[in-house]
């Protein structure tokens, strides 16, 4: 899809107007990327992975509860959301991968043992960097992830799949089909409202609805079965979490993830949908903490 501008993008990513903004900041091959390394200097990393929209700030409440924990966090945003760069490339596993790697590599992370979370569509991309990379990487924690359920012809990859069309859709009808989109993803109405307004604000940067409408070209979200088969091979140890309530990626596929990917430990977070790391930071956390305090060497150990 032929990079664009859409109506509402009327502010652009600079280093003039990064200096007004949180985080920290990275050139790496395919662009500046948006990052936080916090936490105790000494503690095991946590890396987390996010979903289709969501800026780093997205993790905050997670990140608060690891750092009583002892445990130091790496957020980013991936290309395309919060303040990375709209870079003018394909935007799929292989490019979030990528940056997760060069990221981690720039910081001088990957002699450490890297614990991985991925969420939703950063589930995807923390699988692909798990298979990659499965030396490096002590644990792979997955939360309500995408692509167990079945392709159709409305699904995303396949309704986008013509550059045309998705441009059209993109520029006319993008931003209401996200705010939708937002809308389903947590239960509770004031965190849904705050959600919103997170994402909505990264979006007024200048190709942001291309980045995000060129990754649902390009990366698929559905019939990804296979990726999960091979991750489960892997050997890593593996936490799996779930809302109970999650209407993005119902919890209908948990006992299929549970077969594929064979997790160390499970569980179902009650009351929760979609976004259990924003939504239950602290439930997520009591799964987290002690899975990972447990696992402090790397597989290459």
């Amino acid at each position: 899809m032929k990079y664009f501008v859409a109506p509402g993008e009327d502010l652009k990513l600079t280093a003039d107007s990064r200096k007004a903004l949180r985080g920290s900041y990275v050139e790496l091959s395919d662009g500046v990327t948006h990052y936080e390394l916090t936490g105790p200097e000494d503690g095991d990393v946590v890396l987390m992975a996010g979903g289709l929209t969501i800026p780093l700030s997205y993790w905050d409440g997670l990140v608060s509860e690891l750092h009583t924990h002892g445990l130091r966090t790496l957020t980013c945003s991936a290309y395309g959301r919060g303040y990375s760069d709209r870079v003018r490339a394909r935007y799929d596993e292989t490019l979030f991968t990528r940056q997760l790697a060069e990221l981690t590599d720039r910081l001088g992370l990957t002699a450490r043992p890297l614990h991985l979370v991925g969420t939703s569509m950063g589930a995807l991309v923390a699988m692909t960097y798990a298979a990659r990379y499965r030396s490096q990487v002590s644990t792979l924690t997955i939360v309500g992830p995408a692509g167990l359920a079945k392709p159709r012809l409305a699904s995303p990859d396949r309704l986008l799949r013509s550059d045309l069309l998705a441009g059209v859709v993109a520029r006319r009808r993008g931003l209401r089909l996200l705010q939708g989109h937002l809308g389903h993803n947590v239960r509770d109405p004031e965190l849904g409202a705050e959600l919103t307004e997170m994402v909505l604000d990264t979006l007024r940067f200048e190709g942001s609805l291309y980045a995000v409408f060129d990754t649902l070209q390009h990366l698929p979200l559905t019939g990804r079965d296979d990726l999960f088969r091979r991750t489960g091979a892997l050997g890593i140890p593996m936490l799996l979490l779930w809302g109970d309530e999650d209407t993005v990626t119902p919890p209908v596929h948990f006992d299929t993830a549970r077969t594929l990917l064979k997790p160390q430990k499970h569980h179902v977070i009650t009351k929760c949908g979609h976004m259990a790391p924003f939504e239950r930071p602290r439930d997520v956390a009591d799964r987290l903490v002690p899975f990972v305090s447990a696992r402090t060497e790397r597989l290459d150990s």
